[in-house]
């Protein structure tokens, strides 16, 4: 597997995360690509979260992708299709990457928490958000994405994302509008998660936050040149 370079800092761009305390990606076993770990996650029992789930849902896509999103966990029909974003929020992603001129066959998708948390209420399987514990303890199969992809950019859709990539929580207000630096030189560009626009009941104000979500993934892009 020929080398590859290290990603240099964008000039001017913030350095959010020069003291993250966290396990780096670099740590942890090497794998040359990701059949391997895409098996063994199969069978995963690190966390609770396998008792109930389907089946453990991992990321897609090239690995050598410029740009890696990364969602917060899968939801129901991700859970039974065995694939991320391909349910309702991952229609209203398909909608923004192709406004921002993003195609999804070029970039990696996956998520931070690779089962789907659910609350049953009869028949429906309603989404619960991981904490915080079982976000990190999932790190383990994000960090090995992140070794093997080695893309320029990620996009952290939403809060959850944000802690399974940096270890540590923080606001997508905090961080949104600008390509922040990472340990392993990787840009962070963070952003809301597609189904907050889905849950908005103005539908004004989600075309507005729609539109925002879209500079956000044109910003990625430019980032990743």
């Amino acid at each position: 597997m020929p080398a590859r370079r290290a990603h240099a800092a964008v000039e001017g761009a913030p350095d959010l995360f020069a003291d993250f305390e966290g396990t780096p990606p670099e740590a942890g076993r090497l794998f040359v690509d990701l059949s391997v770990p895409r098996q063994e996650a199969k069978s995963c029992t690190r966390c609770p979260l396998y008792k109930d789930a389907t089946q453990t849902v991992f990321g897609e896509g090239p690995e050598d992708a410029a740009i890696m999103l990364v969602g917060e966990q899968p939801g129901d029909q991700e859970d039974l299709h065995g694939r991320p974003f391909v349910g309702p929020a991952g229609q209203v992603l398909d909608r923004a990457m192709a406004a921002a001129g993003m195609e999804r066959d070029k970039v990696y998708v996956t998520n931070a928490v690779k089962h789907f948390k659910f609350d049953r209420r009869g028949k429906k399987r309603i989404h619960q958000r991981p904490t915080n514990s079982e976000v990190d303890i999932c790190r383990w199969w994000l960090d090995i994405e992140r070794r093997v992809v080695r893309s320029r950019v990620i996009v952290a859709l939403g809060t959850t994302a944000i802690r399974g990539i940096t270890g540590r929580s923080s606001s997508v207000t905090s961080l949104r509008g600008k390509a922040a630096s990472l340990p392993d030189g990787t840009r962070m560009v963070a952003t809301v998660h597609p189904s907050y626009l889905l849950r908005m009941p103005d539908r004004m104000a989600a075309e507005a936050e729609f539109s925002r979500f879209v500079a956000d993934l044109k910003l990625a892009l430019k980032a990743a040149g």
